[in-house]
């Protein structure tokens, strides 16, 4: 099998799934991200599934699933913070940051670009094209989409631009030391998956390794999501303009709230959630913002192009399936790539294996959301 000069926008883990894999098969592969900070430290825990076990076993790192936080039972709490239900299901959370380095680990020096936004990109017959924003080029032999909820490269399988759509309602989120939670709520909340719920609105809690994998007590870091409807696009743009007064299309990072905006979210936290909740809200000195959006692909590739994770399918985080769908995409595809050395019927083998997985998961996270759009 010919080496392959394979490119890759997003670098986050879809990307560094589908990097790993395809550079074990000795294909010439980079990524590049437009973030120029990078993404460590920006994630919290995932739940294990069985595709990332499976990509794990691939690399031969099946190690890294142990690194996380075992949450020992479930509760459910009422608006005083009395527990009104438990349930003894204990499920760990693995080490989003920890998964991300080791990926990152594997890919070779050099082959990692941070900061280099892509404009577009193109193909013909022989090869694929990508433009970067800073006016350069680079040709590929397959070019690969992993670049999330506003990805560009769908375009490019598409043949016209197709954005995601706005759900309705936003996430936010905190993520802090858990010696930062007040005592009283932290003897509630800590070493639980805890849950409110109120009408169109709820908001859960659990704990996660530290930002270096630590698990031990007292080391860790405590992770909330508040999901809150805000219904008209308006009134999405303006919760996401930033300090300096630019409005972001999908997020808002830590830092980038206003002391007027989080003022405004302690406000609501201390009247609508219990005490245990509205403490940790009030413990995140710098709430982070994500806005629900969806996107089904209608096919996930187009000659040399492919889309690979939320690039093909956004699919919403209460489905707590984003990072395992990625991963199974990314093993898909190594698998019709070492196939054939022809590389649109493999990527069109790739398609029909993985939409409908994608179409599934989608429609159980729509489900799953319905009661707060």
């Amino acid at each position: 099998m010919p080496q392959r000069r394979i490119r890759i926008v997003g670098g986050s883990l879809g990307g560094l799934f589908a990097a790993s894999l395809l550079r074990r098969r000795g294909n010439d592969v980079k990524i590049y991200e437009r973030s120029a900070s990078g993404l460590a430290g920006r994630g919290a825990g995932l739940v294990g599934q069985r595709e990332i076990f499976a990509i794990l076993r691939a690399i031969g790192c099946e190690h890294v699933a142990q690194v996380g936080v075992v949450a020992k039972e479930r509760i459910f709490l009422d608006q005083s913070g009395t527990i009104i239900e438990r349930y003894g299901t204990p499920q760990m959370q693995i080490s989003w940051d920890h998964l991300y380095r080791t990926f990152q680990a594997l890919v070779a020096d050099g082959a990692y670009t941070l900061g280099r936004s892509v404009r577009s990109v193109a193909q013909n017959e022989v090869g694929a094209t990508l433009q970067f924003d800073d006016g350069g080029e680079e040709a590929a032999d397959l070019l690969i989409g992993a670049d999330g909820v506003g990805s560009v490269v769908r375009e490019g399988v598409l043949g016209r631009p197709a954005p995601s759509t706005y759900a309705g309602y936003v996430a936010w989120r905190g993520l802090f030391p858990e010696q930062a939670l007040p005592a009283a709520a932290a003897e509630v909340l800590l070493d639980r998956f805890a849950f409110y719920s109120m009408p169109r609105s709820h908001i859960l809690g659990y704990l996660v390794a530290g930002p270096n994998g630590e698990i031990s007590p007292g080391a860790r870091r405590y992770n909330w999501v508040w999901y809150r409807p805000t219904p008209s696009t308006e009134a999405l743009a303006e919760i996401l303009t930033d300090t300096k007064g630019h409005s972001h299309p999908y997020s808002l990072s830590p830092g980038a709230l206003s002391a007027e905006r989080r003022e405004e979210l302690l406000v609501d936290a201390r009247s609508q959630l219990p005490p245990p909740f509205a403490a940790a809200v009030a413990a995140e000195p710098q709430p982070f913002l994500q806005a629900i959006f969806d996107f089904e692909t209608p096919k996930m590739a187009n000659g040399r192009i492919s889309l690979l994770g939320d690039a093909a399918f956004v699919v919403r985080p209460h489905t707590a399936m984003g990072v395992a769908k990625a991963a199974g995409d990314a093993l898909a595809m190594r698998a019709h790539l070492a196939k054939t050395d022809d590389i649109p019927s493999a990527l069109e083998a790739y398609d029909v294996e993985r939409r409908p997985v994608g179409v599934t998961i989608a429609a159980h996270g729509r489900r799953l959301g319905k009661s707060l759009e």
